[in-house]
């Protein structure tokens, strides 16, 4: 927690300690020098201390009004200081949070070719949660204010406001950002988003999620490069399963070892050599180096090639697809700086 708020939490305990102990003692003190009950006695010390101007209960002599002249006075300055002690609490916290806004605004401001999530629900978050794990730069959209600690605590930078108005995507740096990612409930509130994201940004990538298959078209046609259909993708894996279940349970390892371990990498062959001098899989000779294999590649058209021959030619902006256990891939990173 922030020291500032717990500083204040702090304060604000001495308050009530003041308070329940000028109250102990206006209590005792009428008792015993006034002769009231203790009944009478709470009430004459609660409106003593809040100096409402109610009558006595029984006419004082002069040692109870003596008495009730030191209440008045210490009651002033400890009622007094409780006051203060919460309004500074109060103003403090809004500043802290105010604070936090504000960096979180700079940071966000600072980012280039990142990626936008729309919406912190079941999708939202799982996409967070990868991206977090390939140390990829991302700004979460998300309406609902209730999310925000969950975001916080997760370290998760947000913009909160309506992915609906533009000012908010603007915010997010969508303008500046190279994916945009869809993961809101509805169907139509995600056709809405991605025609306003194409609009300010005609380059970026764009994947939404689709509930109904009736809204594949419709979200292609608005802007998305790719249209995900979260339950027929559930379905066909479960279906996979049953079929070819230990393949299946292999690709799923390839995802779920660890929330911040990844196993298969998409690397641009500019990483490895000056693509100006091609050179061929066998010649970056990657297995010895880093232990992990080439297992896929992708050419400069965006087709793709499974399990690629040695001597393949690797082009310039063409990509390849290495697999290898954690520690692989982080001496693979390590070895030609990949970011």
């Amino acid at each position: 927690m922030n020291p500032i708020i717990n500083f204040f939490r702090t304060k604000i305990y001495t308050a009530i300690f003041l308070l329940v102990v000028i109250m102990g003692i206006g209590v005792v003190g009428y008792v015993t020098i006034a002769g009231y009950s203790w009944i009478d006695a709470l009430y004459m010390t609660v409106i003593t201390m809040t100096t409402v101007g109610f009558g006595e209960v029984v006419p004082l002599d002069s040692k109870s009004k003596i008495f009730t002249i030191f209440l008045i006075l210490a009651s002033i300055v400890i009622v007094g200081y409780a006051l203060s002690v919460i309004t500074e609490y109060i103003l403090s916290k809004n500043n802290v949070e105010e604070l936090k806004h504000k960096r979180m605004r700079k940071k966000i401001e600072s980012f280039k070719n990142h990626v936008v999530i729309c919406g912190y629900g079941r999708n939202g978050k799982q996409a967070a949660i990868k991206l977090m794990a390939y140390k990829k730069k991302f700004v979460v959209i998300e309406k609902d204010k209730e999310l925000e600690e969950r975001m916080q605590l997760d370290g998760v930078p947000y913009v909160i406001g309506n992915a609906n108005e533009d000012e908010t995507l603007v915010l997010a740096g969508v303008d500046k950002a190279s994916c945009f990612i869809a993961a809101l409930p509805s169907d139509a509130d995600n056709l809405f988003v991605v025609l306003s994201t194409r609009q300010l940004n005609r380059d970026i990538n764009i994947i939404s999620r689709a509930s109904n298959e009736s809204s594949y078209d419709k979200l292609k046609f608005a802007g998305a490069n790719n249209v995900i259909l979260p339950d027929k993708i559930g379905g066909d894996h479960m279906a996979s399963l049953v079929v070819v279940p230990g393949l299946m349970e292999f690709i799923d390892n390839l995802s779920i070892v660890g929330k911040f371990d990844i196993n298969i990498e998409e690397v641009a062959v500019e990483k490895f050599y000056n693509a100006n001098n091609p050179r061929t899989i066998r010649d970056l000779d990657l297995r010895r180096k880093t232990g992990c294999s080439v297992i896929g590649y992708k050419d400069q058209k965006g087709q793709y090639i499974v399990n690629p021959e040695a001597d393949l030619e690797l082009l310039s902006n063409s990509k390849i697809i290495v697999l290898g256990r954690p520690e692989q891939i982080k001496a693979l990173n390590s070895e030609y700086n990949i970011d």
